[in-house]
């Protein structure tokens, strides 16, 4: 299989060139990624456990999708796709844009789109990518965070922070 080929960014988000996969994380260069937050008709949130071979943050707990921009594509197509591929949803329009999160250290030097849709599942979850997934209440999340941050993924821990001041938990 190809290596991935990712749109290298300024800090501007701006393309200002591509790469592979492996380049732009062993460079720690900028480029992009999508986060989806997927919510249930009762209110818990979808978090998947990172398989255990991933390169980044194996093992870890993390939003209920998430993946890297291809060069080429857009932040909106790539979190349609992301949601088909890891959790197998397809999804008629675009996801809710939330917020974005610019490059930085806790993102793995990637600018993040966060966006949030409704579903019920059940989802036919990607092994290569998914160890498991699991509904949670919200203040459950918090007070997980609060206790054990190490159990999740850097960019989630972030992104969850922002979410939870915006959404007044």
């Amino acid at each position: 299989m190809p290596e991935e080929i990712f749109d290298v960014v300024n800090e501007r988000d701006e393309v200002v060139g591509q790469n592979t996969r492996r380049e732009v994380h062993a460079c720690g260069l900028l480029h992009r990624a999508i986060h989806v937050l997927v919510f249930n008709t009762r209110g818990e949130i979808f978090l998947q456990k990172r398989s255990i071979t991933k390169d980044r943050e194996p093992g870890k707990w993390d939003s209920s999708s998430s993946g890297h921009v291809d060069s080429g594509e857009d932040y909106d197509a790539c979190a349609i796709r992301e949601l088909r591929e890891e959790l197998g949803l397809a999804v008629q329009k675009t996801p809710e844009r939330m917020f974005k999160i610019d490059a930085c250290t806790g993102t793995d030097q990637e600018f993040v789109w966060i966006y949030r849709c409704a579903a019920e599942g059940p989802f036919r979850l990607h092994p290569d990518e998914i160890e498991c997934g699991e509904w949670f209440a919200p203040e459950a999340v918090t007070r997980w965070m609060a206790g054990k941050p190490e159990d999740f993924a850097s960019a989630f821990r972030l992104i969850w922070k922002k979410y939870s001041v915006a959404a007044g938990k």
